[in-house]
């Protein structure tokens, strides 16, 4: 195979590629044991017509449109791989010579991805930050504790109050005519979540268990629904039972009773060591942050409007994703926030500009400064990969060996060690 290439503008490049007669012969016999089993010819079996037969009847360039299919994707992967360029789209193929006998020439235009000058980016300044763990953030964290295993328990001669869980039989009517969503038998609300009405909220906690009422309440002009703002609405409630979080006390059996400690004191130092190791962690996410945005900052680059579209469409993905483990969808996502397809891909859009600028350079500095993936580094980034995917690792590295995936997983690699590389070079402001 020959290959070479040209740079054109807007970080476009094309493909020269001629394939040798050889490798267009194995093509044609491919695809001739493919076509042959769907013909048929009077006098011969399905899929047993001679070679000659068929190209005598049909002519050679029957089987030029799967041959293509079939030399074409592996050619033109051959030939980035030669020229070692990165195609970020697919490419625009020109096929100027196929035959029976003759090369196969064609050639790519692409876009690849953008060449980046980098500006200063060792010795940049980064504030230390303070990692201890106050008293205060120690408390607020033994409160979600307490929260957390909170129980929520239904009580008996106990008046309703803010905070607890109500449940209730509700009509509502504006007009004579029911409310939707406020007319249910058994409907659930928190006391002084706002979910309704302040004056509805204020009967209820006058209520008893059990106790039945009717009355009327004006709705506030600002208030979120909108088919009862302004209006008056007539309500019959019955409080059928209500419950409350019963948050336990902070002693020495709350400890026993949530973690392997016998007393308080353990369980405090405990946490206190492990919100240090996350405030340490945050930290060091926040340092490398800094520095990869002054690296940015610092560096020309002219990126190829495709690869924002692509990780545009990766984060609508990964944002399906999210939503498809709270049981919704995104078109769901749509009507519930009466947004749009373009609307979110807008909110997302400075993250998907900042992913590709971090990546590019991020890249160029392992390149400036050979950061490259060993093979033990490689090997258990695979094994990481495999256990998470609970497949085999040689399996997968094989699969990734297969699909050209092996060097995006290199490159990546390469991309952590450019963010240690910025962190171990970097000033202390």
């Amino acid at each position: 195979m020959k290959a070479t290439w040209e740079k054109l503008e807007n970080n476009r490049v094309v493909l020269h590629v001629e394939i040798g007669e050889d490798k267009v012969a194995e093509a044609l016999d491919k695809a001739f044991r493919k076509v042959v089993r769907r013909v048929t010819v009077p006098g011969f079996r399905k899929g047993k017509v001679p070679r000659a037969i068929f190209e005598r009847r049909f002519g050679p360039e029957a089987l030029y449109q799967d041959a293509l299919d079939i030399l074409l994707p592996e050619s033109y992967a051959a030939a980035v791989e030669q020229c070692g360029i990165e195609p970020v789209d697919r490419p625009s193929i020109d096929i100027e010579r196929f035959g029976k006998g003759e090369p196969f020439v064609f050639k790519a235009t692409v876009t690849v991805k953008p060449e980046v000058k980098l500006g200063v980016y060792k010795g940049l300044e980064v504030s230390e930050g303070d990692v201890s763990v106050t008293d205060a953030e120690l408390e607020e964290e033994l409160k979600r504790l307490q929260e957390r295993h909170a129980e929520i328990v239904s009580l008996e001669g106990e008046p309703v109050r803010n905070g607890d869980f109500a449940f209730l039989s509700v009509e509502a009517f504006v007009d004579g005519r029911p409310v939707k969503d406020w007319t249910a038998e058994r409907m659930l609300m928190m006391i002084g979540s706002g979910s309704m009405p302040q004056e509805f909220e204020q009967r209820v906690l006058e209520m008893s268990k059990g106790e039945e009422k009717q009355f009327e309440i004006d709705v506030p002009e600002q208030f979120e629904k909108e088919d009862v703002r302004g209006k008056t609405v007539s309500f019959r409630v019955k409080l059928i039972d209500f419950k409350r979080k019963r948050i336990p006390e902070l002693d020495d059996e709350f400890a026993k009773d949530i973690s392997e400690f016998d007393t308080l004191d353990e369980l405090k130092a405990d946490l206190r060591k492990r919100l240090e190791e996350r405030k340490a962690a945050e930290n060091r996410r926040r340092k490398e942050d800094e520095l990869v945005e002054k690296a940015m900052a610092a560096c020309e680059v002219d990126i190829p409007a495709v690869m924002i579209e692509n990780e545009l469409q990766r984060l609508v993905d990964q944002f399906d994703s999210t939503l498809r483990l709270q049981g919704l969808n995104l078109e769901q996502y749509y009507r519930l926030t009466r947004t749009t397809p373009d609307q979110l891909k807008e909110r997302l859009r400075p993250t998907a500009e900042k992913n590709v600028r971090s990546r590019l350079v991020l890249e160029a500095i392992a390149r400036a400064e050979n950061l490259e993936a060993t093979d033990e580094e490689l090997q258990r980034e695979i094994e990481a990969m495999a256990e998470q995917l609970r497949i085999d690792a040689n399996q997968l590295r094989a699969r990734l060996e297969e699909t050209g995936g092996l060097r995006s997983v290199k490159r990546d690699i390469a991309v952590r060690k450019a963010i240690e590389f910025l962190l171990a070079n970097s000033r202390v402001a």
